[in-house]
């Protein structure tokens, strides 16, 4: 075995090959991990017996540094400016020598340091985590880079993580695999997600095969993967498949825009588990069989062909089988004569809220019951109650998040979505901006108490009015200016009736002495005492109606609002400007 070994070390007979490793928020390549294969059709072709038989004959050093060099070159050879991954056993990394024939070989190729990530796969423990972090510091200094593999599995836990303050933590791909079905899974990696980047530390899942596993790894913010079904390894350098390429970006694109979506937008389709129907006529045993090798399963929807025609869970066929003679009764028989023939089936495009009000109008033994999804009216997909609750949750969160915390209103990221949702769907609308004139003066004046009160005010005010309009959208930009989209261009009717209202209730605010002299006292923004007219409100607006980009709106919008406070100063008192009014003037002038 001595004699073969050194045989494959000295010739090289082992091959390279590599697999890539994507980005999550875009499907570029980041880097590859260089993977060993002994000589084909060799009792030694597989690594992991490949480098146990080195270690065995204390060649372990030599096999490594032989195959990582072989590695390298292969990896220059192929033209790549991406990081390149090489697996290191602890017990060869704390060896001077090993840097050191590193080092010599990354000089003679002319590679950075920096380009190179060590990563420790702990097939040992390691033995003394204080002299192990002083040779982890060392290679560091030198620019290398560190990675910890198979995090969740084995010897990989947090000690070593916090001892080696590792670059890169990889998740073992056992943690990844059914991630989609099983909620501890998830609760983990998104536990490990909050900790790499309140750490700096950069995630990769390992091991992704399916699109329910990789779209959850997106959902949960996970920023690197690798897996079989994103490349295999190759002799070659892949890069990611354009099907699934796009898939990543609309899958990312979908979540920023979620994040800012109420529970009332979000289809409940969006969030269905894409578990596998059974036809009704398959026997009960079968059905066993199925529920005792997934113990995360607690219902199998049930069709007639692609038709729903029920549900059986987990509790219910278990307390059928459970009764004296259930077995001998139900076992050999059709699961459709003991399933639920009302189950709970909603189309995929029923928003998230409506499905939960459906959710507690039915019976209390079937309120935890999965929710059927159809599409087209076909079956689709299951929804567990838990992740349509959590789902719902995220939603509000997200919403008061980004929400400006006086008037509960939507803010700044929100106003920007919806306004790009409305000009996507190219129907008339009008986006009108409101803005307090002298606010500032009577917040110096009264205190910013009295002045938090006129913003609710006119929150109020808006809030009534704009409610008339059907999908009407109002959102608080922030101190005094609030911005409403109305699926209209006849609003003329809208805003001054705001300003009638407005007006005639703003002077409450104020003392009486103060209504009565028709302004106060107080300075301007360069300190010098000045009279100040009542608080009025100025209306800009401009339409879709020859407008098409986000940019331009905006642009025509603050243009109109300039004017119209020019106006408001001039005549001090609240004033109403459309785009139309604006070019009128233009022209006017003109001629």
């Amino acid at each position: 075995m001595k004699q073969l070994l050194r045989e494959i070390i000295e010739n090289k007979l082992f091959t390279t090959l590599f697999q890539p490793i994507f980005s999550l928020s875009n499907g570029d390549t980041v880097g590859y991990e260089a993977l060993t294969r002994g000589p084909e059709e060799s009792v030694l072709y597989n690594p992991v017996k490949l480098f146990e038989s080195a270690k065995n004959e204390n060649l372990l050093w030599e096999m490594e540094l032989s195959t990582r060099s072989s590695a390298i070159e292969k990896f220059l050879s192929l033209q790549s400016d991406k990081i390149l991954f090489l697996n290191v056993d602890p017990d060869i990394i704390r060896d001077k020598k090993f840097v050191k024939g590193y080092t010599k070989h990354l000089f003679e190729k002319i590679i950075k340091q920096s380009n190179i990530i060590f990563e420790i796969t702990e097939k040992t423990a390691i033995k003394d985590y204080i002299e192990f972090k002083e040779i982890i510091k060392n290679y560091k200094t030198q620019g290398y880079k560190i990675a910890i593999d198979d995090v969740g599995a084995g010897y990989s836990g947090l000690t070593t993580i916090s001892e080696v303050r590792p670059d890169y933590i990889k998740i073992d791909m056992s943690l990844i695999r059914d991630i989609d079905k099983d909620n501890l899974k998830k609760s983990i990696v998104k536990a490990l997600v909050e900790f790499a980047n309140n750490t700096n530390i950069k995630l990769i899942a390992e091991g992704v095969e399916t699109l329910d596993e990789l779209k959850t790894l997106i959902k949960l913010g996970t920023p690197l993967a690798q897996g079989f079904l994103l490349g295999k390894p190759s002799k070659e350098l892949l890069v990611l498949d354009d099907r699934l390429k796009n898939f990543i970006k609309e899958t990312k694109l979908s979540l920023e825009k979620t994040k800012l979506t109420s529970a009332f937008k979000v289809q409940i389709g969006t969030i269905a588990r894409r578990d596998s129907g059974v036809q009704c006529s398959t026997l009960s045993k079968d059905i066993e069989s199925i529920f005792l090798g997934n113990n995360r399963l607690h219902g199998i929807a049930l069709l007639d062909g692609e038709k729903v025609v029920g549900l059986i869970t987990r509790r219910n066929f278990f307390t059928h089988l459970g009764t004296r003679y259930g077995r001998e009764l139900w076992l050999e028989k059709p699961v459709e004569r003991i399933m639920d023939k009302n189950p709970l089936v909603l189309d995929y495009s029923i928003p998230i809220d409506q499905a939960i009000k459906r959710i507690a109008n039915r019976e209390e033994d079937k309120l935890y019951d999965y929710v059927i999804v159809e599409k087209d009216k076909s079956y689709f997909g299951v929804v567990p109650i838990i992740t349509l609750l959590e789902k719902s949750m995220e939603l509000q969160l997200n919403i008061a998040k980004y929400s400006n915390p006086l008037t509960g209103l939507p803010g700044n990221l929100i106003i920007e979505e919806k306004i790009r949702e409305f000009l996507d769907k190219k129907m008339p609308f009008s986006l009108i901006y409101f803005d307090l004139n002298d606010f500032k003066s009577f917040n110096d004046y009264y205190s910013f108490e009295r002045g938090d009160r006129i913003i609710k005010y006119t929150a109020n005010i808006l809030e009534r009015h704009i409610s008339f309009y059907k999908d009407a959208f109002l959102g608080h930009v922030g101190g005094d200016d609030f911005v409403a989209i109305v699926g209209s261009y006849d609003i003329e009717r809208l805003c001054c009736n705001i300003i009638e209202e407005f007006d005639f209730n703003i002077k409450r605010f104020y003392n009486k002495e103060d209504v009565e002299r028709g302004y106060i006292i107080s300075t301007d923004r360069d300190g010098i005492k000045k009279q100040f007219p009542i608080v009025s409100i100025s209306i800009a607006t401009v339409n879709n109606m020859e407008i098409t980009n986000y940019e331009d709106m905006i642009e025509k919008v603050t243009a109109v609002k300039k004017v119209c406070k020019e106006l408001c100063k001039k005549f001090k008192k609240s004033y109403f400007l459309t785009e139309e009014k604006v070019l009128i003037k233009q022209e006017q002038r003109t001629n």
